[in-house]
């Protein structure tokens, strides 16, 4: 499908002069589009690569009156934090703001809790940014500008979900251009911070107010939309419209702090993974430095998500500073803001954020301490990090395999594309396998040529532009391995006739899919392909659970036998008819081709977001294998040892280092972890870069010298035991 030459700013005035009746399918913004100029952001902060353990202290309304100002700042500098954020304004003001309607809090008296706060950090040489909150307001507020407050599809102000007497704010229209930006430039006019971060900045869900309304309707010549549904041209036209519009506000607000400090800049609380609604490409051109916050697992979550969400910011960002944001209490949906974790929880957590590449931030709301046990692991923490902090500036990842998140695919495709991720991730993690995520919106070689592997986790939604950015990554030498619908859509979701990828995957959709299938199983030919290395491990295996949903897929070309074929489902009740009809077919349910020097991998099935699901091991190796048949080189890292391991390898301008995460735990699942529980020794084996020599190895943790030998340019080292986080770090 062709895409027509429009800008998005061109697409949404277009329709807003052909009016509501045009359809979204008659312009084509070039939101996706590889001529879109890049984002023209201003120049870095000489600051933001500095700071390497940042420290937040959220203030309470209350704060002023009873606080102990010093306490925080001789704890920063017992944790050797060299960055801060403080409370500024926003929902409370704790300085004697001059505007009009910004709310002073009721217990500042004549105090200036800001600037103290600011002249303390400040003497301990850290680097300061402001904190502020635009999400909420007050009933004078909201008496004098009643347009500013955000409205419910029923045409309701909305009143605030958690604080009934305050109103919520609508993020997208003037409360936030006029009001926020006047707050932004009184706070860096008076306390000349380093940067103002940006918390709940972008609404809080759909806003119907007449801002909304209009300059939706006079931007798109839409109504503002009324369902989810994301091939509703209204509801695709409102996803770019948004988007443009907070990035519009991030400007604004950037431009108007750099023009009374040139070495400033806004950074909004923003971004994330392929579920984040703001365009993550988009983000990294624009931001120097970017905060993820992922305070805290909860529920089942297991602990590499911090370490995935590093990933998903480094994709977009590149080697800029990312620093991840850590909780020391509960991250619930019951809230408990004033609550305390178990220590081993938030020291794994820390652990493989900092093993993944981002700087610690640790956060706590309110400065009177309802329970302190969390004060002296953090600053056990901290002080450990800063003993290996030139081990942890790194400049380069050392993966080879790269697996992309797809945001087109969330936003228009409506696919469960984390379900999917999340397998492969979990298989990788399990697999001792170094890797990083990769934006589906990077695809271009500035961006893959340090992979040999990518994989494609049922990425739905692909542009013809981004399909030819996959074959010529084939050409040159690299390996795909693709899931299920991947490319079965443009990038707008809509669903094409065939694959996008067709030729690339050797086979071509019949225009059905099977599913949910209920006890349906695969076949492993061991007879017909012996030694298959698809099979690795599952010699012993006849047959295995296969998936839920497949697609019927018919080869393009002439296939060799294939190691998986599938065996139909067949009644599971009752009992006396739970037998095989079909015994055996011909269908392949993988298929393997090599192109070149590079090798291509597709399941036609769900096998990456089944194996999240029911975790069978039979799963892990057939993805397992799958990478390592498409790679077809030696990792630049293998661990051999127990244990579940998040293997990370990384390149400093004078070393190399290899990061072990023990995520070995009975909590690994679904936390809190109570304790720290070690794991026996390791081997592991580090293929040096080219031209690179191993001067010395060092055990961070463990703070002693490595045994280790040399095996050509490959070193094998012997790490003794892991107890949370061992670092391999060798001076070249």
């Amino acid at each position: 499908m062709t895409t027509l030459p429009f800008t998005r700013r061109q697409f949404l005035k277009t329709s807003a002069v052909a009016g509501a009746a045009v359809t979204f399918a008659q312009f084509k913004p070039r939101l996706f589009a590889a001529e879109e100029p890049p984002a023209s952001p201003s120049p870095t902060p000489s600051w933001v690569d500095k700071p390497m353990r940042w420290a937040q202290l959220t203030l309470v309304e209350d704060d002023p009156g009873k606080f102990n100002l010093q306490f925080w700042l001789d704890y920063f500098q017992r944790t050797k934090s060299d960055a801060v954020c403080l409370s500024g304004g926003g929902c409370v003001a704790y300085y004697p703001t001059q505007i009009p309607l910004h709310h002073r809090s009721r217990w500042l008296g004549d105090r200036d809790v800001l600037g103290e706060l600011v002249t303390g950090c400040r003497k301990l040489g850290m680097v300061v940014i402001a904190r502020t909150d635009p999400h909420a307001t007050y009933d004078d507020m909201q008496a004098a500008h009643p347009d500013w407050i955000a409205v419910t599809a029923d045409g309701r102000p909305r009143r605030h979900w958690a604080s009934p007497e305050m109103w919520v704010t609508c993020g997208l229209g003037p409360y936030n251009f006029e009001f926020m930006t006047g707050v932004k430039k009184e706070i860096m006019s008076r306390y000349h911070v380093d940067g103002i971060f940006i918390n709940r900045w972008d609404g809080s869900g759909m806003c119907y107010c007449e801002h909304c309304v209009k300059n939706f309707k006079d931007a798109s010549g839409f109504e503002l939309p009324r369902t989810n549904n994301p091939q509703d041209p209204a509801r695709k036209a409102y996803i770019l419209w948004r988007q443009q519009r907070l990035f519009d506000l991030w400007q604004q607000w950037d431009h108007a702090v750099r023009q009374i400090n040139p070495d400033s800049c806004v950074i909004p609380n923003t971004g994330g993974g392929a579920t984040s609604s703001l365009d993550m490409k988009k983000i990294g051109e624009l931001a120097p430095t970017l905060m993820a916050d992922r305070q805290a697992r909860h529920g089942l979550m297991p602990p590499w998500a911090i370490g995935m969400n590093a990933k998903e910011y480094r994709a977009a960002l590149g080697m800029k500073p990312i620093v991840g944001i850590f909780s020391v209490g509960l991250e619930e949906p019951e809230r408990w803001k004033d609550s305390v974790q178990s220590p081993a929880e938030f020291q794994l957590w820390v652990a493989d954020l900092v093993a993944n590449g981002m700087r610690p931030w640790f956060t706590k709301f309110g400065g009177v301490l309802h329970d302190e046990r969390w004060l002296k692991p953090v600053e056990d923490i901290y002080r450990r990090l800063a003993g290996w902090e030139k081990y942890l500036r790194t400049e380069r990842p050392l993966a080879r395999v790269g697996v992309v998140y797809s945001q087109q695919t969330a936003w228009f495709a409506g696919n469960k594309v984390e379900d999917h991720i999340n397998g492969w991730y979990q298989a990788l993690i399990e697999a001792r396998i170094p890797f990083e995520l990769v934006h589906d919106r990077l695809l271009d070689a500035a961006h893959t040529s340090q992979f040999k592997t990518l994989i494609l986790p049922n990425i739905a939604a692909l542009s013809d532009g981004q399909c030819d950015q996959l074959r010529a990554f084939v050409k040159n030498g690299g390996s795909v391995i693709a899931t299920y619908e991947t490319s079965l859509c443009d990038e707008w979701g809509v669903r094409r006739k065939d694959f996008g990828l067709a030729d690339l995957f050797g086979v071509g959709w019949q225009g059905r899919t099977e599913g949910p299938m209920q006890n349906s199983y695969l076949r492993l030919e061991h007879d017909a392909v012996p030694h298959h290395p698809l099979l690795k491990g599952l010699e012993d295996a006849p047959r295995i659970i296969n998936g839920v949903s497949r697609l019927v897929v018919e080869p393009r070309e002439k296939f060799p036998p294939m190691p998986l074929t599938l065996i139909p489902s067949y009644p599971d009740l009752p009992m006396e008819m739970v037998y095989p009809r079909v015994e055996k077919t011909d269908v392949a349910q993988v298929f393997l081709r090599e192109s070149g020097n590079g090798r291509v991998v597709y399941f036609p099935w769900d096998i990456d977001r089944t194996f999240w699901e029911v975790l069978c091991v039979d799963h892990f190796k057939l993805l397992r294998n799958a990478v390592e048949w498409a790679t077809n080189e030696e990792q630049p890292v293998s661990v051999s040892g127990p244990g579940v391991l998040d293997v990370t390898a990384w390149q400093q301008t004078n070393s190399l280092t290899v990061h072990l995460v023990n995520l070995t735990n009975p909590m690994m699942m679904k936390g809190p972890i109570r304790e720290l529980i070690p794991i026996g020794e390791q081997k592991v084996r580090i293929r040096l870069p080219d031209g690179l020599k191993a001067h010395k190895v060092h055990l961070l943790a463990a703070g002693k010298a490595a045994k280790f030998t040399r095996d050509g340019a490959t070193l094998v080292v012997t790490v003794p035991s892991v107890l949370d986080h061992e670092i391999v770090a060798i001076d070249v």
